[in-house]
């Protein structure tokens, strides 16, 4: 077991589009959908995901916080994340949150009706890399937008 750097660990990430988010749901059971880091991440612990107010996941999350992210990137890398999720609303931070390839999903851009945005802070962050495995603590859950 060794131990990378939070830099190290997301030099990998950044070519994983797709991650697994796991949310509590009202009964109890553990629901995982795949979300899209839009292919264009520098992870620094905090991940960002659009989608619509209305859903259970946005439920779940109001209902309890703490979720799951899983990453699958080339050969044997994987990360699990535990940590913290805030349902955002605000526009001026949906921008800074925005790529073109979003428009795909919501066709009115930031004004998407009911567009929310979903804001998971790592609390820790265990990888595999082959053989090599290992954990990352962070202490900035609730960091800022």
């Amino acid at each position: 077991m060794s131990d990378k750097s939070l830099s190290e660990i997301a030099a990998k990430m950044r070519d994983i589009d797709i991650a697994m988010l796991s949310t509590h749901t009202d009964g109890g059971a553990i629901a995982g959908r795949p979300m899209s880091n839009n292919g264009e991440v520098d992870y620094d612990g905090d991940s960002y995901y659009f989608t619509w107010e209305k859903s259970r996941m946005v439920d779940d999350i109001r209902r309890n916080p703490k979720v799951g992210l899983s990453f699958q990137g080339k050969k044997a890398f994987m990360v699990a994340v535990e940590g913290e999720a805030d349902v955002i609303k605000d526009k001026a931070v949906f921008k800074k949150h925005w790529t073109k390839d979003l428009d795909d999903w919501f066709k009115d851009g930031v004004d998407t009706k009911g567009l929310v945005l979903i804001k998971v802070s790592a609390v820790r962050a265990h990888y595999w890399d082959g053989e090599d495995e290992g954990e990352v603590k962070l202490t900035g859950t609730k960091r800022r937008h």
